[in-house]
């Protein structure tokens, strides 16, 4: 017996899908039959993106969003389901990084990363779950999905990257608490923790001698790639993982159990 995901009919709305991993969250998504939205600031690359879906059969929309501005947040939202329909699966994904010894960090520094990565990681979650929960009231067999991109970093120390580690631990705790809260309406979220998958926006460390000196300290010595998460995404994306609330599961490549 086979089993194959199959997204048609369902409208995902990818934040961060500029670059990295959030473009390859929505690649893999459109392949499965989803009509994808692609958000960030980077709304040239966004619309590059589109064309690049469109050209393998997917269908994509393109919306501007800054995750650090809640006003924008609202209007990302909104004009996402205005041009695609009700949003089913939301992954969250926009995210930075800094790299700084903790005495170091500045006020700044702190808004900057924690403005993205878990403020507006928790307001995109909560405008997306309002209307989920709406829709839900009106049809209880309906069934959404929250993917929120946390970190393995969430869950150990790093080297002067301690402020990207707060800020993915916040993430931890915000899946669980919304998969508590929001599962009686039919909203499944659950966190995915890469470990060290190089990007754009990480290989510039990744390349210097401390991130070569990093990589030698991993279980394989070696970096993931995006399509790495491939598998995790569509089971979390599912309909059928709707037992599957609240985890947090690694793709880290023996990281987490070293």
């Amino acid at each position: 017996m086979g089993i194959e995901v199959n997204f048609e009919g369902k409208v995902a709305l990818v934040t961060g899908a500029s670059s990295g991993l959030g473009e390859r969250f929505a690649k893999v998504l459109a392949m499965g039959g989803a009509q994808v939205v692609l958000a960030s600031r980077r709304t040239e690359r966004l619309k590059e993106l589109r064309a690049e879906i469109e050209a393998e059969g997917g269908a994509a929309h393109v919306v501007s969003l800054d995750v650090t501005d809640y006003a924008s947040i609202k209007s990302a939202i909104a004009h996402a389901e205005t041009e695609a329909g009700a949003i089913d699966i939301l992954v969250n994904n926009a995210g930075v990084s800094m790299n700084r010894r903790l005495t170091d960090v500045t006020p700044d520094d702190y808004a900057y990363v924690m403005d993205t990565n878990q403020r507006g990681a928790f307001f995109v979650a909560q405008e997306t779950a309002k209307r989920m929960i709406a829709r839900h009231k009106g049809d209880p067999r309906k069934q959404h999905r929250i993917i929120n991109i946390a970190s393995v970093a969430g869950q150990r120390t790093v080297p002067e990257l301690g402020l990207y580690c707060i800020s993915k631990a916040a993430v931890i705790q915000m899946t669980k608490s919304m998969a508590v809260e929001w599962g009686r309406f039919g909203i499944n979220v659950n966190a995915i923790c890469p470990g060290y998958i190089g990007t754009e926006m990480n290989m510039n460390y990744f390349n210097s001698e401390q991130g070569r000196q990093l990589m030698e300290t991993l279980p394989r010595k070696r970096l993931g790639k995006p399509e790495d998460l491939d598998s995790l995404l569509l089971l979390l994306a599912a309909e059928e993982s709707h037992f599957i609330n609240g985890a947090i599961m690694n793709a880290d490549d023996g990281i987490s159990a070293a």
